[in-house]
């Protein structure tokens, strides 16, 4: 593995903040009905549960999805692969897909259109994270926590090599020659 170091991008407080105002966006457009959090496995997990703590729905449930198109690897193969599918059912259902980052777009494009096959009443996305500038298909996100530049980060359930996802804050990874 290549040497390198990770700078500090977003402290926690800018992160939980930010958080905070999404859930209100979150509330006032899901006041009233139900909802299903569909957690993105792995790097998502730290957002959803920081994100759930501020929701206040009728009846708030949550699933986990695991896909794929990194590995290991700091670019994404194009290559979607499902790890781990839902345990519940969407159909006829409000479903939220909550993610740590929109780069590509081909993972989320592929899990929503996956999704909306299941004839569920909506799916909406969240994503902590949007780089909007490595985008491959056109997809956007229905809610942003932070608009950030083309760099490699981690932390807050991001990770590089399964490293650094229990850091508080993003990070962005700078490669040492």
């Amino acid at each position: 593995m290549k040497k390198y170091v990770v700078e500090k991008y977003l402290n926690e407080e800018e992160i939980v903040l930010r958080i905070k105002e999404l859930a209100a966006q979150i509330n006032r457009d899901y006041k009233g009905k139900d909802l299903i959090l569909v957690c993105i496995l792995k790097g998502a997990v730290s957002f959803m549960a920081e994100l759930m703590k501020y929701l206040d729905v009728e009846n708030l449930n949550i699933d986990f999805f695991q896909a794929s198109s990194y590995g290991s690897s700091t670019e994404s193969s194009g290559i979607v692969k499902v790890t781990k599918d839902l345990d519940i059912s969407i159909e006829n259902k409000e479903v939220l897909i909550v993610e740590d980052i929109l780069d590509t777009g081909n993972t989320l494009n592929y899990i929503k259109s996956l999704f909306i096959g299941r004839q569920p009443k909506s799916v909406k996305i969240v994503v902590l994270l949007d780089k909007k500038e490595r985008r491959t298909v056109p997809f956007v996100a229905d809610y942003v926590g932070f608009d950030i530049p083309d760099e490699f980060v981690v932390g807050f359930g991001i990770d590089y090599a399964e490293k650094h996802r229990e850091l508080p804050y993003i990070g962005i990874v700078k490669f040492i020659e």
